[in-house]
């Protein structure tokens, strides 16, 4: 469908196969997002956050407009990690200031076996639309990151019925019942794989899991409840698509102590929150995988210099050579002046380079 040969900035690409590169990319988690005047008034015109998601059009728009301020070296779709839980019946909305809720729960072994298969180019076409047209606009600018939520991180909204700050619902299902959520997480990788394999048929270029609560598992509980589905889901993917290699991506907030393991997982990169000092990741994974992250978003409420002497730090601990792609820790937070963010890319564009000779 798509000509790679057009792609103008493949860096974040080759920095996520640990190939050489010029200087390190750099995108954010939540790019395009509340923290941008430009994003507020597209959401106002789409009525509210879900009607944004399914609006081909306006998801695009979103999309590209962090491209438009900032030397970026990718997008990333515009959406959400709850839409297949939505598309599996829960019935997904969001409350002002509270964040997502569903209609329906997850709570029994029932309420799972009820499940239906996910077709995600069927049950998921505004998405596969949005990558399309996101693609399309982008003519080779930058790749186009295509991403899921981890089985675990959905099952925790889909049991608990929205976020959680100690998973009680979750944990008891997990540790009362571990067959029932086995068997649920099993139903969810599936459908993550059909997912991410529909976003990179319609012209993802990498993909990024997000395990946004696989650190609030215990040691031994994070490799059989969260780690083992997502390595089911890297072996389930799309590795090649126009001639290219698709890179995969695992994230999972608070995961530095099993590194090791999430490395050992069949991904290319792992991401990295601000927890976890990233020469000392470096040394761990050696050269099995590329490492994304890993500024607290909070650095960037500093001052600019400020801002600068953390990028230069961070990248003098990660050090010479291809394998970092430069991102925050987390999510950028809706609050930040749009300048600080600037003024972070504008750092890692211009001190990078002395690291890839």
């Amino acid at each position: 469908m798509y000509n790679m040969t057009e792609l103008k900035n493949d860096r974040l690409l080759r920095a996520l196969m640990r190939q050489p590169v010029d200087r390190t990319p750099v995108w954010m988690m939540r790019q395009a997002g509340r923290y941008l005047p430009e994003y507020r008034a597209t959401r106002e015109k789409a009525g509210d956050f879900l009607s944004l998601c399914k609006n081909t059009p306006l998801a695009c728009e979103v999309t590209l407009q962090p491209l438009e301020r900032y030397p970026l070296d990718a997008a990333i779709l515009f959406s959400d990690i709850l839409t297949i839980p939505d598309a599996l019946g829960l019935g997904l909305y969001f409350e002002t200031g509270e964040g997502p809720k569903f209609r329906n729960v997850i709570r029994s072994e029932a309420d799972v076996a009820a499940l239906p298969k996910l077709k995600a180019e069927v049950d998921l076409d505004y998405v596969m639309n949005a990558v399309s047209t996101i693609r399309r606009e982008l003519n080779g600018r930058v790749p186009l990151i295509g991403f899921s939520g981890s089985p675990w991180t959905l099952a925790t909204y889909m049991i608990e019925g929205g976020s959680s700050k100690n998973f009680a619902e979750a944990k008891k299902l997990m540790y009362g019942q571990p067959e029932v959520m086995h068997r649920l997480l099993d139903h969810l990788a599936d459908a993550v794989i059909d997912y991410l394999n529909g976003q990179i048929r319609a012209g993802a270029q990498a993909v990024q899991i997000f395990d946004t609560w696989g650190g609030v598992l215990s040691h031994w509980a994070y490799e059989e409840f969260s780690l083992r589905y997502m390595k089911k889901i890297v072996a389930g993917l799309i590795r090649e698509n126009d001639g290219r290699r698709v890179p995969v991506i695992l994230f999972t907030k608070n995961g530095g102590q099993w590194l090791e393991s999430i490395a050992d997982s069949g991904c290319d990169a792992v991401g990295l929150d601000w927890t976890t000092d990233i020469g000392n990741a470096r040394a761990r994974v050696g050269d099995r995988v590329a490492l994304q992250g890993n500024m607290d978003p909070a650095m960037l409420y500093a001052p600019k210099e400020r801002i600068r002497q953390e990028v230069a730090d961070i990248l003098k601990r990660y050090g010479s050579g291809p394998g970092h792609v430069f991102n925050l820790g987390h999510g950028i937070t809706p609050d930040v002046d749009p300048e600080h963010a600037g003024a972070f890319i504008e750092a890692v564009v211009e001190l990078s380079p002395q690291y890839h000779s």
